[in-house]
């Protein structure tokens, strides 16, 4: 409890605080990994979901896409304690922003179901251009998802986005690719191997490590560039480097604390005390 106190602390003080997370913050959730004992990639060839594939092949890489979709995504999802804790941390001003490696939005859908004004992300035409405008600053300001979203599509050629449920479908139905009423091919809005990481978004990111005082690194391995990266930056920067996630990392030694504990425990504890803290700060 004493590291969890003192990093309740740093983040009750703090002018900018970070959260940063991957794959271990949303397993507990039931969505799959990719990498490790039962992960995607040990039943399907990561090769060929490559932007070179896409490129070449899209009708091809589009029929692997849906079998993969359907693996990731059949069931419905919803964020967890660990999720919900972080959102409400962010809609409460103690973070600044929400870095994240994963693609399943749920930070989005936890940031809604506190309050928070980012929605779902999935910038459909419904709302209008204005929407998907007010959509797009809110993701880049307060989640920032660094590998994209695989909620979404994205037309690679006028860049509409659209919720991938329905282009699956079509998909499913022999459209392969699907595509844009401009008639360019709809893309999974993520990172694909091979394709560079959103030059506005990793510089977002990166420009968050450095002014940060607290940097909270929650369910990450911390070996996957360049997002791994983001703790050694704040860390040189002289921010409070926590660091929550049930394996030790490559960057523990550069963390002012570590906690190999379950995520879901962990973060509502944190949460906790930082109201708590400051209730009777008011009190007092």
């Amino acid at each position: 409890m004493a590291e969890l106190e003192r990093l309740a602390a740093d983040l009750r003080t703090a002018e900018t605080a970070v959260a940063f997370t991957g794959a271990g913050i949303s397993a507990p959730s039931g969505v799959p990994t990719f990498r490790g004992d039962d992960g995607v990639w040990e039943a399907f060839d990561e090769g060929q979901f490559t932007y070179d594939r896409f490129q070449r092949d899209p009708a091809g890489f589009w029929a692997d896409r849906v079998e993969l979709h359907r693996t990731m995504f059949d069931a419905e999802y919803e964020p967890n304690a660990a999720h919900d804790a972080l959102a409400e941390l962010n809609r409460d001003g103690h973070l600044e922003a929400i870095v994240t490696q994963n693609t399943d939005g749920l930070h989005a859908k936890a940031a809604a179901d506190a309050g928070g004004d980012d929605g779902d992300h999935d910038n459909s035409s419904d709302g209008g251009e204005s929407a998907e405008a007010a959509a797009e600053f809110s993701a880049r300001e307060t989640i920032l998802e660094l590998h994209g979203n695989a909620r979404r599509v994205r037309c690679s050629d006028c860049g509409r986005r659209e919720p991938m449920e329905p282009i699956v479908e079509r998909a499913e139905d022999g459209e392969l690719p699907p595509t844009c009423d401009c008639g360019g091919t709809y893309k999974p809005d993520v990172v694909l191997f091979g394709e560079r990481l959103p030059e506005t978004v990793l510089q977002r990111a990166r420009s968050l490590a450095r002014e940060s005082d607290v940097f909270l690194a929650v369910g990450s391995s911390l070996v996957v560039e360049p997002a791994a990266s983001l703790p050694r930056i704040a860390a040189s920067n002289e921010a409070t480097v926590g660091i929550v996630n049930l394996e030790s990392t490559p960057v523990d030694s550069v963390a002012d604390g570590c906690l190999q504990e379950d995520v879901t425990t962990a973060l509502p504890r944190l949460q906790e005390l930082v109201e708590s803290s400051g209730s009777a700060q008011e009190s007092a």
